[in-house]
């Protein structure tokens, strides 16, 4: 029998057991990331350099990009790098750095979706008190709220669960340290710990998912009262792709969180763990740049003014 003081590293589980397959999963996750990089790292400098992108809406996606690209970046690599070299090991410290930012990011796009569903609210069922309701105090604020709030759970759950006592080992059942993998390892005795921590969680995901739900069943009834049906289409062209990021970042949580409370496999454990922590960041961008013509329109402005620029530099310097 182990105990935590023991362990100074974990080992986590291996996409493929064969060299050919490892490079396989290597370079697939390697599209996935840079595709990942692509999408969320566009749209912050775009939003940030188009005047016309300095609504409320726009400040609430540039946060989104940074916590996607957040979100992928301390799972993916690490299982890139350990395909890459053979290995399934990660060390104590980063284990919990890893599962310290993971849930840090995930817990704060949480909060920000459910803020980003209030915007749309006031946007659409109170347009008269937008400008005063959201101001850029306020989106500052509320942004900070979605960050700290994620950081203070984050800090919370990995404190309480690196604290706890751990009797089965160091095999973790995942390629990266999910939650529920490392409290598999922990003493039976010291469960109830951890549980008001994740009832805290719980409660607190319950309750952003009921606002949203709310916000949208009031959005879709002031919509549907519209008279004009150009008014509908803009107002539904709006929501969609939030609605859309909410519901897969949602469905793919509530799904991850099913499987934990019943017997699954562990190819299904790994399965609804890319859906979850992969799927979401590397679509996100995708769904908000293919239905805001706004976005796209600054995102191609931004590239043809690198390339100009970076052709001039290299004419330059040619010289």
């Amino acid at each position: 029998m182990s105990n935590s003081s023991s362990i100074t590293e974990f080992l986590l589980l291996p996409f493929a057991d064969t060299r050919e397959l490892q490079l396989l999963h290597f370079a697939l996750f390697l599209g996935i990331y840079l595709a990942a990089l692509l999408g969320n790292g566009l749209s912050p400098p775009a939003i940030a350099c188009d005047h016309r992108l300095h609504p409320p809406m726009y400040f609430f996606l540039l946060n989104l990009a940074l916590l996607d690209l957040g979100c992928i970046s301390p799972t993916v690599p690490k299982a890139m790098a350990n395909s890459i070299w053979d290995t399934k090991a990660i060390s104590y410290s980063g284990c919990a750095a890893q599962f310290f930012f993971f849930l840090f990011l995930i817990s704060a796009e949480y909060c920000l979706l459910t803020i980003m569903s209030y915007d749309r609210y006031v946007a659409i069922c109170k347009p008269l008190h937008y400008g005063c309701l959201l101001g850029s105090r306020a989106c500052a604020q509320m942004a900070a709220a979605a960050w700290g709030s994620g950081f203070l759970y984050a800090l919370l759950h990995t404190a309480n669960t690196f604290s706890l006592p751990l009797c089965q080992g160091n095999v973790v059942d995942q390629f990266f340290c999910e939650i529920p993998q490392i409290l598999q390892l922990s003493c039976s005795d010291s469960h109830l710990r951890e549980l008001w921590v994740l009832m805290v969680g719980i409660c607190f995901a319950s309750g952003c998912f009921v606002f949203i739900l709310f916000s949208y069943v009031q959005i879709f009834s002031a919509v549907l009262r519209m008279p004009s049906e150009q008014g509908q289409h803009k107002a539904f062209s709006t929501c969609l792709p939030h609605l859309a990021v909410a519901s897969l970042f949602v469905s793919t949580g509530f799904f991850a969180y099913l499987k934990t409370l019943s017997f699954s496999s562990p190819a299904l454990d790994l399965v609804m763990a890319v859906l979850y922590s992969v799927v979401p960041p590397t679509l996100n961008p995708l769904i908000y740049s293919m239905r805001n013509k706004e976005l796209k329109s600054a995102i191609r402005k931004g590239i043809s003014w690198t390339f100009l620029n970076g052709n001039k530099l290299f004419l330059f310097l040619h010289k």
